[in-house]
């Protein structure tokens, strides 16, 4: 092969080797782009919700209003009653006893509450209803006994006052009869204190007499020193024994 010959050759090797790779880079695909993943939405806002209640003391009647705000919430609840409420408001309550109202505020980020508690003050007691002693209590807190010294018979100075009182009950209700108990102290015989409580009682009867009441109203009898109220033997329980003793007789 001459040498122009292989000049030529070498040529026509090279341009259909550039052809090749000509061809071969206009063929092939461009690299493709990784995607990308999309940020995921932010989280919802949580509700907040406010509640409170005016007067927080009420009396039983009355009424108390009840005040709310809320934010980022789809439904707003107040129980007990209230029920559904707007996001806003206010609505008045009137609960018959203390009551702690709870609003609910509820949305896609979530629920809140808040409370606020009402008082219901109880009320005073109702006043004792008006009741009219009856004759035997009236007689058991105004007629008096009367008292006397030892182995005596007459009217002294507390036995007055006693039977004036005892008068004065018996002049408000003169459809009351009575009797007067004569009674002694455990000395002396039994035949003697029996006289002596006859004196006794017989003297409180003309006491009242002379006081203006009439005598077909009372009567007398004697027990002596068989009926004592108090059985010591002392002093003091003696005195209690030496009286005249006033019994309703109707």
């Amino acid at each position: 092969m001459t040498l122009a010959s292989r000049s030529s050759y070498r040529t026509a090797l090279f341009t259909v080797l550039a052809a090749a790779v000509l061809i071969v880079g206009c063929t092939k695909k461009p690299p493709v782009a990784p995607r990308q993943e999309a940020p995921p939405p932010p989280p919802a806002a949580a509700p907040t919700v406010t509640l409170s209640a005016d007067p927080s003391s009420i009396k039983a009647g009355e009424s108390s209003t009840l005040s709310w705000t809320s934010t980022n919430a789809t439904s707003v609840t107040i129980a007990p009653e209230v029920g559904t409420v707007t996001a806003e408001g206010s609505t008045k309550v009137s609960p018959a006893g203390s009551a702690t109202y709870t609003i609910t505020a509820t949305g896609p980020g979530g629920t809140a509450n808040a409370t606020a508690r009402v008082t219901v003050a109880a009320p005073p007691p109702p006043p004792p209803p008006d009741r009219t002693p009856s004759l035997d209590e009236l007689f058991l807190k105004e007629v008096q006994d009367a008292y006397f010294d030892f182995n005596k018979a007459d009217i002294r100075a507390d036995a007055r006052d006693a039977l004036g009182k005892t008068a004065n009950f018996l002049r408000s209700y003169p459809q009351i009869k009575v009797t007067i108990e004569g009674h002694c102290d455990e000395r002396g015989s039994t035949e003697y204190n029996l006289g002596l409580g006859d004196r006794r009682a017989s003297a409180a009867k003309q006491y009242l007499v002379s006081l203006g009441i009439s005598a077909d109203r009372i009567s007398t009898v004697s027990f002596g020193k068989e009926k004592p109220t108090c059985s010591e033997s002392t002093e003091a329980c003696w005195q209690k024994n030496r009286r005249g003793h006033f019994v309703k007789a109707n």
